[in-house]
């Protein structure tokens, strides 16, 4: 019932990583709790000792306007004056102040989605691992194929956006015409 609510790949999307720590905007939580911003953030004021630190922090600016310009849906967020990530646990604890049946539905999904994320993380970490040893048992005739195995492991490059003013306009037709001789243009 809880894949009905809200689809894994949408929270998956709305997990950041900031700090060294996986987390949640509070903008993200709102939307998939289906309430404001406002209204989530006011819930967690009024239960602030259940929230430390490591549950949740207030983003600098630097950090906001990071966000802002990797992530093109959040425009609206350079704008904010403050915004509020939640952890893992953060997330947990959030499930306690919320009080309604979509809430409860909508943790769920999101406890699923970290532990997939983590599942993830594992298994690279695995195959990396794995790669290691096998490198390290044979010898360089395979040092190409461990090479361009790592190169496909590795996270692909964002492509880089031109540069500069590009004029775009349709290439004009030329006849080429003789006369006496020479050829004009």
């Amino acid at each position: 019932m809880t894949q009905d609510v809200v689809p894994a790949e949408r929270i998956q999307k709305a997990i950041y990583l900031l700090r060294g720590q996986k987390v949640m905007l509070d903008r993200d939580l709102a939307s998939l709790y289906g309430v404001e911003t406002r209204a989530l953030n006011q819930a967690v004021k009024r239960q602030r000792k259940r929230f430390p630190d490591d549950f949740m922090f207030e983003l600098t600016r630097d950090e906001i306007r990071n966000i802002s310009q990797t992530v093109t849906c959040l425009s609206s967020l350079k704008h904010a004056r403050s915004a509020y990530v939640f952890t893992e646990q953060g997330v947990a604890m959030l499930s306690s102040v919320l009080n309604s049946d979509r809430a409860v539905q909508v943790n769920i999904a999101i406890m699923r989605a970290f532990v997939q994320l983590r599942q993830l993380l594992a298994t690279h970490a695995d195959l990396a691992r794995k790669l290691e040893e096998l490198e390290k048992k044979y010898d360089a005739q395979f040092r190409g194929v461990f090479d361009a195995i790592r190169r496909l492991m590795a996270p692909p490059a964002a492509p880089r956006k031109a540069i500069g003013f590009h004029v775009r306009e349709k290439q004009g037709v030329y006849r080429v015409r003789k006369n006496k001789g020479a050829v004009v243009l």
